[in-house]
């Protein structure tokens, strides 16, 4: 796999408290269970593993929150890409509505943790709005606004004029607010979940790349580049959309499709006042959806899609950078200080998977974009189907890994239907 885009550059890099102090594995050991990724799930899973009793181990191959957990746009939105309604008829009655009642309680399992743990994480929960930009996106907006309404969720339809004051920008028909979301500092966050960690009982190692995985009767062996390997009876696979080659064909199973951000220079107050005034975060319903919020220090962020290559140089965010003025006249002439990427886990089906290919061994991958919340929730259960040996805690069945046809040809498809979106998309 190509070399990943440092986290350096993001703006979460230069504005989170500091890491805890970590340090590569140096001896080899036994663990109760063996996390491999220090990101929202892995820390998450170690959390509630050390809760229950358990003495997890977790190895990431570089630090805290270097992949997608660091560089997200820090928006913490409940659900899954798949409505409720859609749910239930994938999956039935029963399975549908529960696995709907997971995600319904994604944004929820960050915010309880930031407020139980006491992070020191910059966070603020006054909702997430889609905004629409054609007809068929308020179409979108009521029925999604109607179905979770139908579920006892605080959500409601904006009308434009709603919608333009919230936003600060006349460029959408309308759209939807969900209370239930909001936003933090991705990689403060990813930093305070191993803090929590660590304090309840959990070991971290970083710069700690994992080279192999073998398993003999109920025992397996996790080897690291370093030398030492650790042994355990459950191995705990989440990598995401930095998987490599640890276990065969799984990094075939997604697309990792980069998602770019820049980052205004900090907003004047007058400027503040006209832009997301009341703090709420927003993605719309175009099919290569832009995202946009403020942050802590008053920056406005934007993000969409680039090249799914890693960056060559700045001119690879310029398209964001035009946006932001089209989007908000009165940021014309705005400065941007910040310009990062990460890749998100896209699977076929737009689900996350669970995959369980070897006793003893469980993966999880494919976040869409929504990892904040549904991998901090994930890791939630992974930890308690272990510490229960209950199956039935995970929200999804484990199914087989199923590479997607002809992988190596998808980045070259993807572009083109980019290409043909852009062109769909509204204008901007």
């Amino acid at each position: 796999m190509t070399e990943p885009f440092p986290l350096g550059p993001a703006l979460w890099a230069a504005t989170a408290p500091p890491a805890p102090a970590m340090q590569a594995l140096t001896e080899s050991g036994r663990a109760d269970v063996v996390v491999i990724g220090a990101g929202f799930c892995g820390l998450s899973t170690a959390l509630h593993l050390a809760e229950a009793g358990l003495k997890p181990v977790v190895l990431e191959a570089r630090e805290i929150g270097f992949g997608g957990s660091g560089r997200n746009g820090g928006q913490v939105i409940p659900g899954l890409k798949h409505d409720p309604d859609e749910l239930v008829q994938m999956f039935g009655s029963e399975r549908g509505e529960r696995l709907a009642a997971f995600g319904a309680g994604t944004a929820d399992a960050v915010f309880d943790l930031i407020a139980k743990h006491r992070m020191d994480v910059p966070h603020i929960r006054t909702g997430w709005i889609q905004g629409a930009h054609t007809a068929e996106g308020l179409s979108v907006a009521e029925r999604r606004a109607e179905q979770w309404s139908r579920r006892g969720a605080p959500v409601r339809l904006l009308d434009k004029a709603e919608t333009d004051r919230l936003l600060g920008t006349e460029r959408y028909r309308g759209g939807w607010l969900d209370g239930r979301a909001g936003a933090v500092q991705p990689l403060a966050y990813a930093r305070g979940l191993a803090r929590a960690a660590l304090a309840a009982g959990a070991a971290i190692h970083t710069d700690t790349p994992v080279t192999g995985l073998s398993r003999q009767g109920a025992t397996w062996t996790v080897r690291t580049a370093g030398g030492p390997s650790l042994t355990t009876e459950r191995v705990v696979l989440c990598t995401n959309g930095y998987s490599g080659d640890l276990w065969p064909n799984l990094r075939q199973t997604i697309i990792a499709a980069n998602s770019f951000q820049v980052a205004t220079t900090p907003l004047s107050d007058n400027l503040r006042r006209t832009v997301l005034p009341e703090g709420q975060v927003c993605s719309d319903t175009r099919k290569l959806l832009l995202y946009f919020r403020l942050d802590h220090t008053g920056r406005l962020l934007l993000g969409g899609r680039g090249p799914f290559r890693e960056p060559k140089g700045q001119s690879d965010w310029s398209h964001l950078e035009r946006i932001v003025p089209k989007l908000f006249p009165q940021l014309a002439g705005i400065g941007f200080d910040h310009r990062w990427c990460g890749r998100v886990a896209v699977t076929r089906d737009y689900l996350p998977h669970l995959h369980a290919p070897e006793p003893g061994l469980l993966i999880d991958i494919g976040c869409q974009g929504r990892g904040v919340g549904l991998q901090t929730r994930m890791g939630q259960a992974i930890a308690a189907s272990i510490a229960r040996s209950d199956p039935d805690a995970l929200p999804i069945a484990p199914t087989p890994i199923t590479p997607l046809p002809l992988h190596g040809l998808h980045r070259l498809y993807a572009s083109a239907v980019v290409a043909w979106y852009r062109l769909q998309d509204g204008g901007l």
